[in-house]
């Protein structure tokens, strides 16, 4: 069981066909949004340090192990960290452009080191988490309960995917395509986005087997007569180096049939906004120019991925060389980049209202607490991005 992920855990299995969310029009608008670096970005030496303004351990939530998704993070830990094998936590001082900027930085693991909780409810379970990792779509599910604002998004696209074996099916090129035939589509239960697919006409309820747990042996046993939702960091190479299969598959976005959440942004809980904007306003471009360094110098990174996933020595995940190399090229090509703009990490105000019109509708068929009058600036916020940073452009 390698891909256990915690969009196994939340429920939304209820039908869009009647909400109407079938995209048309409703193109979204590349516009950031209001406070896009309303401030201007900390400048010289003082902007790396945080010891005046920031905890002195900045504790971020992740949703599973270490990987090369979460990379951002890992490259901004400093040498002696301490591990915490027992609770898959890592400790070390907070060190950007080679500084130590003389707080700590503290990595959470998430998925089995947290029962499986959805990092919005362990950041209100544990109020010493700073940051977590949240999915758009999550933020939308917690808002009226457990609101949480996004500050900075690592990457810009998901690599939320459905693939298939090109010789079984060699007519798929898209996920519509799948939706013309009979076969199944293998997901793990309670991803938002397959309602919205069902609901869209994409793919038909017929098709869905929501019994996807990470295993490969179901798709494997089936010689590949079905498709399997996963990440398109993963599975296609762990599927193509596995022995028992052995050969490429396809697969196609998420993303790309209107879908386009921000995965794993790094957020705050709402209310903590006023109190912790002296260190989102040097932290928040710390992370931006982290990203950039890892895809520029990923080596190291990489390699301290692999030896903590190798420390904390869990049954439901080993990683290597091959998949971090392997996650890493799918990242520059797809996921990683400056969307509509030349800056890292900002949100646009169009995609956020697109997923709100998409889940609203999930929610209400779940008689789900729904935030009244919801709206994208609910939801992130873009005040403490230096928008001067970007893969396009210079990060110094």
């Amino acid at each position: 069981m390698r891909r256990l992920r915690l969009g196994m855990i939340v429920l939304l299995a209820a039908a869009l066909a009647a909400a109407g969310c079938t995209g048309g029009d409703d193109t979204p608008s590349p516009t950031p949004g209001p406070a896009a670096g309303s401030e201007s970005p900390p400048t010289g030496a003082d902007r790396l340090n945080l010891r005046d303004v920031c905890p002195s351990t900045i504790v971020v939530q992740t949703d599973w192990f270490p990987e090369t998704e979460y990379a951002a993070l890992y490259h901004l830990l400093g040498p002696n960290p301490k591990v915490d094998k027992e609770h898959n936590i890592v400790n070390a001082p907070l060190v950007a452009e080679g500084k130590d900027t003389g707080v700590r930085l503290e990595v959470r693991s998430g998925g089995p080191a947290t029962g499986f909780k959805l990092v919005s409810e362990q950041m209100y379970a544990d109020k010493n988490i700073m940051l977590g990792q949240v999915n758009t779509d999550e933020a939308i599910r917690f808002a009226a309960q457990q609101p949480t604002l996004a500050v900075v998004a690592p990457m810009e696209i998901s690599p939320f995917m459905i693939m298939w074996d090109p010789k079984t099916y060699p007519q798929f090129n898209i996920i519509a395509d799948i939706g013309q035939t009979d076969a199944k589509v293998r997901y793990f239960k309670g991803d938002t986005y397959m309602e919205y697919l069902v609901g869209s006409g994409i793919i038909r309820r017929s098709q869905l087997d929501p019994n996807y747990d990470g295993s490969s042996t179901e798709f494997i046993a089936k010689g590949g007569k079905i498709t399997q939702a996963g990440f398109a960091t993963s599975e296609p190479y762990l599927y193509q180096h596995d022995p028992k299969w052995g050969r490429p598959l396809r697969f196609a976005l998420v993303n790309d049939t209107g879908y386009p959440f921000y995965p794993q942004a790094l957020s705050i809980r709402t209310g903590d906004k006023q109190k912790l904007a002296p260190c989102l306003r040097k932290l928040v471009p710390i992370v931006q120019r982290a990203q950039i360094d890892f895809v520029n110098n990923p080596t190291q990174t990489n390699e301290r991925i692999i030896e903590l996933v190798t420390k904390y020595d869990s049954e439901l995940w080993g990683y290597d060389e091959g998949i971090a190399g392997y996650a890493l090229e799918q990242m520059k090509a797809q996921f990683i980049n400056d969307g509509s703009d030349r800056t890292l990490g900002n949100f646009e105000v169009g995609r956020i209202q697109r997923l709100i019109d998409i889940v609203t509708p999930i929610l209400a068929g779940q008689r789900a607490a729904i935030k009244p009058n919801l709206k994208p600036q609910d939801l992130y916020t873009n005040e403490f991005i230096d928008p001067g940073i970007g893969i396009g452009v210079s990060a110094s």
